[in-house]
């Protein structure tokens, strides 16, 4: 797929107005056809996204899914494509500031309809006056990390998207999907999910933990529930939010794309599958492939609890995956389903 952002990221490097050196950083790197393991020799990249991280391996590169948690490591180059929730993004300036070697450059690379103005000028704040170009539809600026900007607004910033309690025992961070609220389809599949609920079970595209909570809660005949997450930050958040469940029920954690099957055999899952990647676009196709996920891990009568956006096409690979399928109620722009595998 076109990544405009990482285009415009290595315009800089294509121009000469800024060197590759190698072994350097990339915070919230992404593969495409921009970049070329080839010219990045040493590169690191941190991708907390499953999907992307599995592409850059595939492309050569060497991949974690935080950054080195060495304090004393620092870097020659760092680069950033920061993510579109503001908070978020301000963190990944001040940790590029806090990881970048003394006279090495930051660059980074924001969308035009993702905040690009408000994007580069956060950016000036920390690093002082910065060089741009505009292209692609994006901003791409770069700066030296010891030229300027406010070191104790750096401090700041490094807190700004970290772990809190938003609830009693429940916690949260900027930049995971409803970071601080139950979102409006998790919240009427909870209100619909039965009590009878029992065996092994998954969660598929568990988040910080929002559906398996509920589970754990009310179905006391469950002996163990998988989480699948593809945000290895949201999947962190939810074994912390889990662990007083842990001496009751055995609970599995896996850092996993959903899209391209899950491994166990279950007795019911439980789904509110995303219906977009990292960009804006709708994909539809995502929560299709979650169903066929569901489907291929159940055990034959297992039970498929999933909510969606109503007017997303799921009908069809319900129907061709399912031997009974039942909208159990529609509201407020969204639909709950039950499916059942055949005994």
């Amino acid at each position: 797929m076109s990544d405009p952002a990482l285009d415009a990221l290595m315009l800089p490097f294509a121009e000469g107005r800024i060197a590759r050196v190698p072994g350097a950083l990339f915070l919230g790197a992404r593969a495409g056809a921009a970049l070329h393991a080839s010219q990045w020799p040493g590169l690191a990249c941190v991708q907390g996204f499953r999907p992307q991280a599995q592409a850059l391996e595939r492309a050569g590169f060497a991949v974690r899914a935080e950054a080195d948690p060495d304090p004393a490591r620092r870097w020659p180059l760092v680069l950033a494509l920061p993510p579109r929730q503001r908070e978020a993004a301000r963190a990944l300036y001040a940790q590029a500031r806090a990881l970048a070697d003394a006279g090495a450059t930051v660059v980074a690379s924001v969308p035009n309809d993702e905040g690009a103005k408000s994007g580069e000028a956060d950016f000036a704040r920390l690093f002082g006056a910065a060089g741009s170009l505009s292209k692609h539809k994006c901003r791409v600026f770069w700066a030296r990390a010891d030229a300027g900007g406010d070191p104790a607004l750096a401090a700041q910033w490094r807190e700004a998207d970290a772990p809190r309690e938003i609830a009693p025992g429940w916690w949260s961070r900027p930049g995971v999907f409803a970071w601080d609220r139950i979102d409006a389809a998790s919240a009427l599949l909870i209100a619909q999910l039965p009590d009878t609920l029992a065996g092994e079970g998954a969660d598929l595209g568990a988040g910080s933990g929002v559906l398996a909570a509920a589970v754990l809660e009310r179905c006391t005949g469950v002996r163990g529930l998988d989480l699948y997450e593809a945000d290895a930050r949201a999947l962190a958040l939810a074994e912390r939010n889990l662990a007083p469940h842990a001496a009751r029920v055995r609970l599995g954690f896996h850092w996993h794309d959903v899209a391209a099957g899950v491994p166990g055999r279950y007795d019911f899952v439980v789904a509110n599958p995303p219906f977009h990647a990292q960009g804006r676009a709708p994909r539809p196709e995502l929560g299709q492939a979650f169903v066929r996920a569901a489907a291929a891990a159940l055990r034959p009568g297992g039970a498929l609890w999933l909510v969606a956006n109503r007017q997303l096409p799921y009908e069809q690979a319900l129907a061709g995956a399912f031997a009974e399928v039942r909208t159990v109620v529609q509201r407020d722009g969204f639909k709950v389903v039950a499916a059942r595998r055949a005994p």
